[in-house]
This record gives structure tokens, sequence and C-alpha cells, in this order.
């Protein structure tokens, strides 16, 4: 029998089972992805609030398992305030867009949904739900440290438990791709759907 030849690197990354996650950035179309404004650039000058920063240990990516998830965390901030408008599809001056983004399979993340991983961490529900941004980060800089080989985490989203969210630390950068982007309007699918969970008219 002859031998099959070896199969090329990235054949085999695309025969694997993809982990697709999604998020929702002010892009700029002129920037390489990893570069400032590009939909692969960590952040890490402009944190240090949101609910997993350190800025002193790592960047982040906020980013989703769901694409009308990741589209409702952003335009969250405006539950309540009437009908979807343009100018909620922007910021910093640029049109907010969607990548799809796939993390390499075999990188470990350490999963807060998980009530096993919860116990061994020492963690309750609550701590990992909590609206106190101090926990948040306490707990996000620990784990990044006694977990040096984990990507990020995966937790469940505040807004509707059944979505879940990963924040990416920026060592997992390497095992990050991105495999399109498109700008948002208010036609599009997700952005209606993530306008109607939260009140605001598409």
């Amino acid at each position: 029998m002859t031998a099959r030849p070896p199969e090329p690197p990235e054949a085999a990354r695309r025969r694997r089972p993809r982990r697709i996650l999604w998020r929702v950035l002010p892009w700029d179309p002129a920037a390489r992805p990893a570069n400032p404004g590009g939909a692969l650039w960590f952040p890490r000058p402009f944190q240090g609030a949101a609910r997993h920063d350190d800025p002193a240990r790592y960047g982040c990516l906020y980013v989703a398992e769901d694409p009308v998830s990741a589209i409702a965390e952003t335009l969250a901030p405006f539950r309540g305030t009437g009908d979807l408008r343009p100018e909620m599809l922007t910021r910093m001056g640029r049109a907010l867009a969607l990548a799809e983004l796939e993390l390499d399979d075999g990188v470990p993340l350490i999963d807060l949904d998980d009530p096993a991983v919860l116990v061994r961490e020492a963690l309750r529900p609550s701590h990992v739900a909590t609206a106190d941004r101090r926990r948040t980060r306490a707990d996000a800089a620990r784990l990044h440290d006694a977990h040096p080989d984990a990507a990020g985490l995966r937790w469940w989203s505040t807004l509707e438990a059944s979505w879940i969210n990963v924040t990416l630390f920026d060592r997992a950068a390497h095992a990050l791709h991105l495999r399109g982007i498109r700008h948002l309007t208010q036609g599009d699918d997700a952005v209606a759907a993530a306008a109607r969970f939260l009140g605001l008219g598409a």
C-alpha cells in the first residue's frame, strides 16, 4: 500500500471542528487585521474599565459565540431609549462591523459556564454574573495568572443566560484568525434580532 502524503497543516486545520466567535468593532477597512481598527487588534491601551480588563497584565477581546449576542452586548447601553437609529451603529466616528473569527481547535478556554470549573476555581455563579467590576476584574486576573495556557474565559451573557460570551486574552492572538467581516446596518437580520431583544424598534 502506498503511503499517503502528509496533509498540509492548513488543510488539516480546515477539517477540524471550527470554534467560531463574533466580534463587533468600529472597523477601519484600511487597517490590517492585527493593527488598530482591525478585527484582530487587542485594544489594551484603552482598557481598564470593562468586565475582565487588566491592561497591566493583558489586553483582551470581548467576543460571543452567537452574532446576535455580540451585537446585543454592543447595543445594550441604548436599551429603552426608543427606536434603533443609524448613529447607534457607529463608535468613535466609524461604522460598526461584525467580524467572524476562528479560534484554533485545542486552545483551552476556562469555562465559567461549567459548574465543575466554578467549584475548582472557588467561584459562585453570582461572582461571574455580578456587575461589580472590581470583583470580575480581580477574578479574571487571578484566572489568567493561574492558567498560563488558557486563551481566555467562557461565560454566560448577563443579557440572556443562553448566550455565551468569551473574553480572549492577548496571548491567544496567534491562535485567532479572521474569516470575514461586514459593516452592520439596520437592515441586517442579526441587528434586527438584537434590536428586538433590547426593545429597540428596528
